[in-house]
This record gives C-alpha cells, sequence and structure tokens, in this order.
C-alpha cells in the first residue's frame, strides 16, 4: 500500500501508531509532503531521528520542504533508481527516501512528479535563534528547467503531482498567520507551480500537498497536515 501524510517536523510517533494500527511492512510506503524534519539539526539529533525511523515497518518517501537540507548537500547521501526514477538515500537506512524534484516515478501504475520547497516566513527568527535555514529550499533554475524539461518530454502527462506548497490559485489564506505582511512573503515558488498547475489541469487526476498544516481539497487538489490517504488507484 502507498499512503501519504503532511509535515511531520522530525517527529514520528504518528507514524509508528499509524504502522501499528494497520500492521505495515516495510514493503508499505508512507509519503511525507514536505518537513519531514529529517534533516534539520545535524549530528546526533538527526542520527537518532533516523534510528527511530528505521525500525518502523514502513518506507518513507519524501519530498523536500522548507524546514530541512536537501540531501544532496549532504555527504552521505547517494542517488539510487527507484520505481523508475532517481531518489537521494543513504545506505545504512534503506527505508528512508527523498525524491528528487522533477523526477518522475511509477507508483502503482500512476506517473507521480515531486516538486519540492518553498519560501520560510520563520526564516529569520530562525537564522537569528541559530536554528536551521537554508538558502536553497526553494527550487532554484536549474530544478525549475530540470522540471520544465521532463514535463516537456513526457508532454505534460503526469497523472499525481506531490509538492510541499501549492499553486498559488490554491493558497489557503484563511490559514495565514497574524501579524505576517503577505506582500513581504516571496510566492516565487507557487507562481511557478500554478503555471505548471494551468498547462496540466485537464490531464492530472491528483495533487497533494503539505506546509500549510490544514487539511483541507480544493477540485483536484489535496493539502494534508496530520490525516492520511492512500494512494489512488
Amino acid at each position: 500500500m502507498i499512503y501519504l501524510t503532511g509535515d511531520t517536523h522530525g517527529d514520528f510517533r504518528r507514524i509508528k501508531d499509524f504502522c501499528d494500527r494497520f500492521n505495515t511492512t516495510k514493503d508499505d510506503i508512507m509519503i511525507i509532503l514536505g518537513d519531514a524534519g529529517i534533516n534539520f539539526f545535524g549530528g546526533i539529533k538527526d542520527i537518532k531521528t533516523k534510528e527511530y525511523i528505521s525500525t518502523l515497518p514502513i518506507t518513507l518517501f519524501c519530498v523536500h520542504g522548507n524546514h530541512e537540507r536537501r540531501p544532496f548537500t549532504i555527504m552521505s547521501y547517494i542517488e539510487e533508481e527507484w520505481n523508475g526514477g532517481i531518489v537521494y538515500m543513504e545506505d545504512i537506512y534503506p527505508n528512508i527516501l527523498f525524491a528528487k524534484d522533477g523526477e518522475i516515478y511509477d507508483l502503482m501504475g500512476l506517473k507521480t512528479m515531486a516538486l519540492g520547497g518553498a519560501y520560510s516566513i520563520d526564516k529569520d527568527m530562525r537564522i537569528e535563534h541559530g536554528y536551521g535555514w537554508w538558502s536553497d529550499e526553494q527550487p532554484s533554475l536549474e530544478i525549475r528547467q530540470f522540471v520544465d524539461k521532463q514535463l516537456k518530454d513526457c508532454k505534460w502527462d503526469i497523472d499525481v503531482f506531490l509538492s510541499h506548497t501549492v499553486p498559488r490559485k490554491y493558497e489557503p489564506t484563511e490559514v495565514y498567520l497574524r501579524g505576517i505582511d503577505e506582500s513581504k512573503v516571496d510566492k516565487s515558488t507557487e507562481v511557478w507551480l500554478d503555471s505548471i498547475e494551468n498547462k496540466t489541469h485537464e490531464r492530472y487526476l491528483h495533487w497533494y500537498a503539505g506546509h500549510f498544516h490544514i487539511d483541507k481539497s480544493v477540485e483536484k487538489l489535496q493539502i494534508l497536515f496530520k490525516s492520511y490517504e492512500g494512494w489512488p488507484v
């Protein structure tokens, strides 16, 4: 089985509860829609998190969020082929996989593309207090060009999109944080996703995202936080 859920931010107790409830195995996949929080602190804290996850009877497939380092910037990660696309993984933790933006995966017969990254509205606070923040949190020009080429090569024929943030038109404005001047928030990733959604809207079946800490469905897009969805078949 394949399941989806939203941000975990390094706390996988609810994933353990899920595994216990549904008697999962490492052949089952849980898609984390960004901000898994596995590579956030660096050092022993991240190692302990990975050791905990390695005991869980499930395989995690994580989209890149904005509260974590990109795996390809960490020396211990390697690229491996998985379900037709490239993922990042560490040999010692084979049940923790990170999607490469723009790769197309065959998940139970559905062509699936990951589009990670987002802007951190808490950037200044994290920098001030010495918490993790990384300047490559949003997709770079190189990543966007790779995504665009992948989409053109497959004639924009994608069944499922997995992203962290959402296309601009689908932002849940009702959960915007008070005190944040939205005019100063960088929406470039959401605008870019909007352009992709516009070109693929009639073709794709589902679009899943996290980031906003809300559970909400709009048209074919579903934002997940602590809820779970089964893979569409």
